[in-house]
């Protein structure tokens, strides 16, 4: 399956979905993932483009095509939230995600890669990056932040979790109906809906659906960075259900380096790779055209044979 790379890399730059599409097309990639911040009309100039160029959309990260009344920087991928006690709010996310869904299903792609909510509370991951680059992540203060973040997150939590397994429950469901699987993904900043014990939750929770794992290298390695987790136990637990994962590299806390460019060991992932695994290059501003060339040349080396 060719390697793919996430149109997060250079939608910032663009409002034309054509001309979007062609600056990936002369990187020479062949397969993308439309990301989170393309409006109806680009979406469709990038389709109607990737056919003309033989480009293969793979994936979609939700929400896509953005929210009615969002512009494109509005539309984050949380900007409505799928735990959401409020009614209203949680509606308006699943509403959403069908119409990403019903985008994939359209185009082809295989996979809609959801972030699943979040538990609403004060997230302390951004104080305990800047504590962990000054070098001081063994410090009393590191470790008092962190275990308060903890502790205040199991304590709320439950509901949280609660309202996203009902919301993922209705989406698996219209899933089905289309034909396309939801990617749960790896999260970044812990207040987020799934931890990693919570991925398990959602798993066994449906087994034999449309609900699959979606691996986020850099968002793993900042859980061991900071002591959270440990990258390799999110493949050992999950690797089962791995439908997709997204490449990006990280140097100490900051992720979304093109891979190559970072410390992350991505030959780790390689026994829970098949052949049908989607494999999305996520590299964000400021990586480079010719950097995001030696991670497709990189990541080939490393998974042995031409992507």
């Amino acid at each position: 399956m060719a390697l793919a790379i996430s149109t997060s890399w250079n939608a910032h730059r663009f409002d034309d979905g054509e001309k979007l599409l062609f600056e990936i097309n002369q990187l020479g990639f062949k397969a993308i993932e439309l990301s989170f911040n393309l409006n109806s009309e680009m979406v469709d100039e990038i389709a109607d483009s990737a056919r003309r160029l033989k480009i293969s959309i793979e994936s979609l990260h939700n929400y896509c095509p953005t929210p009615d009344g969002l512009s494109r920087k509005q539309s984050l991928p949380d900007c409505y939230s799928l735990s959401s006690l409020d009614i209203t709010e949680r509606s308006l996310a699943v509403k959403y995600t069908k119409r990403s869904i019903d985008t994939a299903s359209r185009l082809g792609a295989k996979v809609v890669v959801l972030h699943c909510g979040r538990v609403e509370i004060p997230d302390y991951t951004r104080q305990l990056i800047n504590i962990y680059n000054q070098g001081e992540n063994n410090s009393p203060g590191f470790l008092e932040l962190k275990e308060k973040m903890i502790r205040g997150r199991e304590f709320e939590a439950g509901k949280f979790l609660a309202q996203a397994l009902i919301s993922i429950d209705e989406l698996n469901t219209y899933a089905r109906l289309k034909d396309v699987f939801l990617g749960i993904e790896t999260r970044f900043y812990y207040r987020e809906i799934p931890t990693i014990d919570e991925i398990g939750v959602i798993l066994d929770k449906f087994i034999n659906t449309q609900v699959c794992y979606w691996h986020d290298t850099g968002h793993a390695q900042l859980m061991e960075n900071l002591g959270l987790a440990t990258h390799k136990n999110f493949l050992e637990r999950y690797g089962r259900r791995l439908i997709g994962v997204h490449l990006h590299d990280i140097q100490g806390c900051q992720d979304h380096l093109a891979p190559s460019q970072g410390k992350i060991d991505f030959a780790m992932l390689k026994p829970y790779l098949k052949e049908n695994t989607l494999k999305v290059i996520e590299a964000h501003h400021p990586a480079t055209a010719e950097e995001l060339i030696k991670s497709r040349n990189f990541i080939s080396r490393v998974y042995d044979k031409p992507m």
